[in-house]
């Protein structure tokens, strides 16, 4: 027989006998521990814990309710994955002109290393149709010089694909609540520099004319305030000073972008990121648990 294995999630304020609990429900059930990660962050309780389900004697609905109400008992949320009936999240991406970020996410997509599929691009040029539809993916574009009709026009693109997570590749745009709003906390973007610094336009040219040595690229949760959302990841790259030039700078630059903002929608895809209190924190997510089990993604 084939094992059924499934991720129990938990988070929410630190109290004690939370693992007691849950572990206490779950033998009664007859389902079986396999691994369990859990930690405290910021006063914050984390757990992800890997289980066997296959001799379970209540159906996955029952044990979902189960779960559900305890979760409302101790006011921590609790949610149950099982691993191999996931639906691919769809990964809605934002472009403007610049493809280097798009390639990257179509290069790691054919790899196999996004556990989600890349669904609509959708632009303010039409200059990237051609990435898009070359990789199968449908394009669609209208100018952001009217900025409202053309967030509409985002939003409507979006929903029409089922987006469940907007990655902004390179989209010269500065959003309003008009996209932020419906997808809070599901838009990633990739911002050139080591935020908190240099935030807004033109960070590389900024970072060469102050005599900044090191400098990156910060991949990171959108919010309402510019450029301030939760840092998801960040890499840095050095300047030779007095011998790059500017575009030296941003030819480094735009080689990291990419590769972080695949890498930070990696993460998410892989429910490896939770935010806690404005922060982002790393924890072991499915893959991590299934390591192993024969890598079952």
């Amino acid at each position: 027989m084939n094992r059924v294995l499934a991720i129990v999630s938990v988070l929410g304020r630190d109290q004690k006998g939370v693992v007691a609990r849950i572990s206490t429900y779950l033998a009664d059930q007859d389902i079986n521990i396999e691994d369990i990660e859990q930690r405290v962050v910021r006063g914050q309780f984390l757990m992800d814990m890997l289980v066997d389900i296959t001799g379970a004697t209540v159906s996955l609905d029952e044990l979902v309710v189960g779960l559900l109400a305890i979760g409302r008992e101790i006011d921590m949320e609790i949610r149950v994955t099982l691993h191999n009936k996931r639906e691919r999240p769809k990964v809605g991406v934002l472009v403007s002109k610049e493809s280097h970020c798009l390639e990257q996410l179509i290069t790691d997509h054919r790899a196999g290393l996004l556990h989600g599929d890349l669904v609509t691009v959708v632009g303010n040029h039409e200059d990237l149709r051609p990435v898009a539809e070359s990789a199968g993916i449908p394009f669609a574009w209208r100018p952001s010089d009217d900025k409202d009709a053309h967030e509409a026009f985002v939003v409507e693109e979006l929903g029409r694909a089922g987006a469940d997570v907007v990655v902004l590749a390179r989209y010269m745009q500065i959003l309003t609540p008009t996209v932020v709003g419906p997808y809070a906390g599901r838009i990633i973007n990739i911002h050139p520099s080591l935020l908190p610094y240099f935030p807004g336009a033109n960070p590389y040219r900024r970072a060469w004319e102050d005599g900044v040595r090191v400098t990156g690229c910060t991949a990171h949760f959108v919010t309402e305030e510019l450029d301030a959302g939760p840092i998801i990841l960040q890499d840095v790259f050095h300047i030779e000073v007095g011998v790059d030039s500017v575009e030296d700078v941003r030819r480094k630059g735009r080689a990291l972008e990419g590769v972080v903002l695949s890498r930070a929608l990696q993460l998410y895809l892989n429910n490896e990121v939770v935010v806690i209190n404005g922060k982002v924190v790393f924890k072991p997510g499915m893959r991590t648990l299934l390591r192993d089990f024969g890598g079952t993604e």
